[in-house]
C-alpha cells in the first residue's frame, strides 16, 4: 500500500482511523464535518484555480501550487488538528523535493478563522522526521490488525465515531 498525504495527516490524529482508511473502510461520506470542509475548500479562494496549478504525484494531491514562487496553499476548515495539517503539508514538501522540486514553502489557511500559518522550506531535521512518519504509516497500514480505538475529544466529530463506539450504545 502506498503512503499518502491523507494517511500522514490521519496518522497524527488517530492510528485506528489511519488503518481503516488505508484498508478502504471509509466513513467520510456520512460526515457533515467532512462535507463542510470540502465545501470550504471548493468555495474559498476561487480565483486561485486560474492562477495556480493542481499537482498530483506519489500519493499527494495539491489543489493550489504556485510553481513560480514554490508555494503550496492548503485550506482547512478548523485548526483543531493543526499539527496534523502541518504534517500533511510537510509531506507534500517532502514528496515534491523527492521529485526534484526543492525549496517549497506552504501556507495553511483557515478561512473561517481568518488565520494563516506559513510553513517554511524543509530543514534536514524536518526531512528526517517526515521519513520517520512515512515509515511509521507504512508499518501501521501493513499490520494485519486494526489498532484499538482511542478516546479523544476529537472522536465526537470524527466520521468513524459510530463505527468505533457502536457497541457502547447498548
Amino acid at each position: 500500500m502506498q503512503v499518502t498525504a491523507t494517511l500522514i495527516n490521519l496518522y497524527h490524529i488517530c492510528k485506528r482511523e489511519t488503518w481503516l482508511h488505508a484498508h478502504e473502510v471509509r466513513m467520510e461520506h456520512t460526515s457533515d464535518t467532512v462535507y463542510e470542509g470540502k465545501l470550504i475548500g471548493e468555495t474559498t479562494y476561487q480565483q486561485r484555480a486560474e492562477r495556480y496549478t493542481q499537482l498530483e504525484m506519489e500519493g499527494i494531491k495539491i489543489d493550489f501550487f504556485d510553481a513560480k514562487a514554490k508555494v503550496i496553499h492548503e485550506t482547512k476548515k478548523s485548526d483543531k488538528a493543526e499539527q496534523a495539517h502541518i504534517a500533511q503539508v510537510r509531506y507534500y514538501q517532502y514528496v515534491l523535493e523527492r521529485n526534484g522540486i526543492a525549496g517549497t514553502s506552504a501556507i495553511l489557511e483557515y478561512p473561517k478563522l481568518r488565520k494563516t500559518e506559513l510553513i517554511p522550506p524543509l530543514t534536514h531535521a524536518d526531512r528526517l522526521q517526515v521519513a520517520e512518519w512515512e515509515k511509521g504509516v507504512q508499518v501501521l497500514i501493513e499490520s494485519r490488525t486494526c489498532p484499538p480505538r482511542i478516546k479523544k475529544s476529537l472522536c465526537k466529530s470524527c466520521s468513524y465515531y459510530e463505527f468505533c463506539y457502536v457497541a457502547e450504545a447498548e
